[in-house]
């Protein structure tokens, strides 16, 4: 039987499972993930978040993701926020630190009214698509921001039934090899949308996501075609909102920040046959 602490978190209802694996002591494989998220049989979460040590000393750490289906994720908007709270409570990094991820290099500031996390600029094209399936064709963005998300917009979120349009178009033809993450965005005014998004690596419609939150505010300001300074607020599925800033060139966007809650849920011991 192994005794494993973990720590949970949840970050605008997106929740994670957080391991400091920073002694090497713990072995991770695809059916630890598995188990760990597993909201029956495990501790339950839409991933798991560890933090390893930076051979780097200007990097306080480094950050590694994995979706509940066991799959290494590139980048987590919402884990990162999540991660970085936790490093700050185990003393792994200060209030204001850097860490490395799959997706790149990303900065974060803890503070009490909640956690920032800034992106590397954001330089991809944004990319047109149209997908037919479930008897109509979806057309919107497709962009990605250290994991690749396809974003439409819709009249009224609360028609969309987004776990099986959201599975349909997750792994169609238009989006390989990689698959997408799938975003339906609705215009509640200016400056502030409705978002829900059906996450690759969970399989099913996540209460908010951070990545997603992020290129759905960037895709809403290209198509405004407006440079200069931009936030953009988003209402998530589980009624808490994200906040997107970011500053638009002619080639992308800088000083891109995700803003929002991560909350420390519980701690406790994993008892793992």
């Amino acid at each position: 039987m192994q005794r494993i602490p973990y720590w949970k978190y949840e970050g605008a209802g997106n929740d994670f499972v957080a391991l400091d694996a920073r002694d090497g002591t713990l072995a991770l494989d695809t059916p630890f993930i598995r188990e760990a998220c597993d909201r029956r049989l495990g501790i339950g979460a839409d991933g798991v978040l560890v933090i390893e040590p930076s051979a780097d000393s200007g990097i306080h750490f480094r950050m590694v993701y994995f979706n509940a289906d066991g799959s290494r994720g590139e980048m987590c908007g919402n884990g990162a926020r999540c991660i970085a709270a936790f490093a700050v409570l185990r003393g792994a990094a200060p209030e204001s630190m850097r860490f490395l991820t799959d997706a790149g290099l990303y900065s974060a500031q803890v503070r009490e009214d909640g956690v920032s996390v800034s992106f590397p600029d954001i330089r991809e094209t944004v990319v047109e698509k149209r997908a037919i399936t479930e008897g109509r064709a979806w057309e919107g963005d497709y962009l990605p921001v250290g994991v690749p998300h396809f974003v439409t917009w819709v009249e009224d979120l609360d028609c969309v039934d987004v776990d099986r349009i959201g599975r349909s178009l997750r792994r169609h033809e238009a989006f390989a090899p990689r698959g997408t993450n799938v975003n339906f965005a609705q215009v509640l005014g200016p400056g502030s949308l409705r978002l829900r998004t059906y996450e690759r690596g969970v399989e099913a419609e996540t209460l908010a996501c951070g990545t997603g939150s992020v290129a759905t505010a960037l895709t809403y300001a290209l198509r405004q075609g407006v440079l200069g300074p931009h936030r953009i607020s988003l209402l998530t599925a589980s009624g808490q909102t994200l906040a997107v800033s970011f500053v638009l060139d002619g080639s992308g966007a800088t000083d891109v920040r995700l803003q929002g809650p991560a909350r420390l849920v519980h701690e406790g011991t994993w008892l793992r046959a």
